[in-house]
This record gives C-alpha cells, sequence and structure tokens, in this order.
C-alpha cells in the first residue's frame, strides 16, 4: 500500500486513490473548487509515482517543477506531496477597490506588487488566507491600472463570504493566471461578434468587449446578458453608454422570465458570426444549443463555464 508524506506526517492509501480525497480526509487543507481540471485552485507539488489524467492541463515547466493538479492525479506509489503556498510561491496584492455593482455582485479591485502580464478574459487563482478559488479578469490591461474581477456573491462560499467583509488596503494573494476560453482575435474585427453572458460571467466579457472596441472592431457587435431579474443588471449603465458611443454595438438585458421567447427570437445575421459564451453551465448550455440549432458552426463558439462549487 502506497505511503502518503506531508511535512513530518505520513499514511498509507489506497492504491488509485485520488490525491485531492487522499489529502482532505487526512486533514490537510487543499482548497478546491470544479474537481474538474479546470480552476487549477487545487496546485500541489509532487515527488514520487502519480498518475495524471490531465497532463494538458499545466504547462510543461510547471510539470516539470513537479507541480500537479490534486483532482486529477491517482497514488501509484511512495508519495511526498508539498500543498501550494500562496505567501512563498504566489504575488502579493492589495485590495484598492471593493464595492458592489449590484446587491449580490461585487467588484473587486486589486494592486499586485509587480506588474502581470495578462490579457482580457484570463483566470487567476486569487488566496484570501488559506481560502482559495479561480476568478475571470474583467480588466483591461491597456486600460485599467488594476486587475479587476466581479464576484458573485448571492450563494454561501468561502473565498465569497470572505469577500463581502473585503476593504481597501486588505492583503491577498495570488495565484496562477491561466489561459481561459474567451479572448478577443484581431482577424476578427470585421465579422459580427456575439457577447452572450449570464450572471457575473459578464465580467470576462466586458474585458473582451473593451478590447474589440479598443482594436476598432468593425464587424456588427451584440452583447446578451441574462440575469434573474432587472435589478442584477449591473453593467447596464456602462454598457449602454458604450452603445451610444459605438454604432456597431448593440446590448440587450434578458431576464430569466424572458429566456425561452427570447432564445426562440435568435437568428444569426451570418454564418461567419463568431459567438463568446460565459456563464453558469445551464445557461451557455441554452445559449449554446440555440446558437447551433441556428446555424451556427461549432467551431465558431467559445465557452467558458463558471462551475458551482462542488
Amino acid at each position: 500500500m502506497p505511503e502518503l508524506y506531508v511535512g513530518e506526517r505520513h499514511w498509507p492509501v489506497t492504491t488509485g486513490s485520488n490525491l485531492l480525497d487522499a489529502l482532505t480526509q487526512a486533514g490537510v487543507a487543499v482548497p478546491s473548487s470544479c474537481r474538474a481540471g479546470s480552476c487549477h485552485a487545487c496546485l500541489v507539488r509532487c515527488q514520487g509515482e502519480v498518475e495524471d489524467k490531465q497532463p494538458q492541463a499545466l504547462s510543461p515547466a510547471q510539470r516539470q517543477d513537479g507541480w500537479r493538479l490534486a483532482c486529477q492525479c491517482r497514488v501509484s506509489g511512495d508519495l511526498r506531496v508539498e500543498a501550494f503556498d500562496p505567501l512563498r510561491d504566489g504575488m502579493a496584492a492589495q485590495v484598492v477597490g471593493a464595492d458592489w455593482l449590484s446587491p449580490t455582485v461585487l467588484r473587486l479591485r486589486l494592486q499586485p506588487e509587480r506588474g502581470l502580464r495578462y490579457r482580457a478574459g484570463q483566470h487567476l487563482v486569487l488566496w484570501a488566507g488559506q481560502v482559495a478559488r479561480p476568478y475571470s479578469l474583467a480588466s483591461l490591461p491597456q486600460q485599467d491600472p488594476y486587475l479587476e474581477f466581479h464576484i458573485d456573491c448571492r450563494q454561501p462560499g468561502a473565498f465569497s463570504d470572505a469577500a463581502r467583509h473585503f476593504k481597501i488596503g486588505d492583503a491577498l494573494n495570488l495565484g496562477e493566471l491561466r489561459g481561459g476560453a474567451l479572448q478577443y482575435d484581431p482577424d476578427w474585427q470585421a465579422r459580427p461578434l456575439w457577447l452572450l453572458a449570464s450572471g457575473a460571467g459578464l465580467g470576462p466579457l466586458w474585458g473582451v468587449l473593451r478590447e474589440a472596441l479598443r482594436q476598432d472592431h468593425q464587424g456588427a457587435i451584440r452583447v446578451i446578458h441574462l440575469a434573474h431579474d432587472a435589478q442584477a443588471h449591473y453593467l447596464a449603465e456602462p454598457l449602454t453608454a458604450l452603445a451610444a458611443q459605438h454604432q456597431n454595438l448593440t446590448v440587450e438585458l434578458w431576464t430569466a422570465d424572458e429566456l425561452a421567447q427570447a432564445l426562440g427570437q435568435l437568428r444569426l445575421i451570418s454564418r461567419q458570426t463568431l459567438a463568446l459564451v460565459c456563464g453558469h453551465p445551464d445557461s451557455v448550455e441554452a445559449f449554446s444549443k440555440r446558437l447551433f440549432l441556428a446555424g451556427l458552426p461549432r467551431n465558431q463558439l467559445l465557452a467558458d463555464v463558471f462551475l458551482p462549487r462542488g
């Protein structure tokens, strides 16, 4: 039976055990979120024998340094594990803004201790003490002097509960910067661009939209935001202001009650349309199915799913 070593502790585990389960069951504090290899919150450094189900999820340099995603690994032999330490392995950041865009969406702005190269729509793991959660960047590196995140606090969660009490000057740590599925490609400039979001999935698309406008996108841009009710359209005013400034931009604000009817009326204006979709899995699926039925080629849809915790 393999032995699992963490610091001065070690204990036997069954061959083939999920590494994240083996660690958490033994009381080792390893943050986790999606358990699908997407969020990278459960990053650990390994020495020993482990079967990795998603080796492509990390860069070759990370893997060479021993980093693995605990949720995607099975123990196959004796293994020494070192959890990600945000103070040692991460980057310090300070809260420079924490205000409510709606009763449930917190706009968090952070100033990292040094410059961070990123593009609109990427993900970043945020650490508040020993609580970690991946969030999509809503800021635009060419325009914003801070990192911005839109945090949905409607449901309870360890990080969102802590975020409700963030104040200017608080210290956080930044973990791994991830690619994310959503980005703006300058080659799209003349093509119709649709940005469809539900809830706080609008955050990364807010950055992508501003990047498209910064690069003087020439095709029609259609933004659709699905919310529980009218009050939850937390970027309605800035979106409306942008639409007034750009003739090629239209903004539609849908509520849950209107979803079925609105989807039924969705029509493509061109098979050259590109669609970026983000939000809750159910909303992403509903948007995607309707777009495919309307004739959108599958390779012209990019989706980023915000997985519920657990």
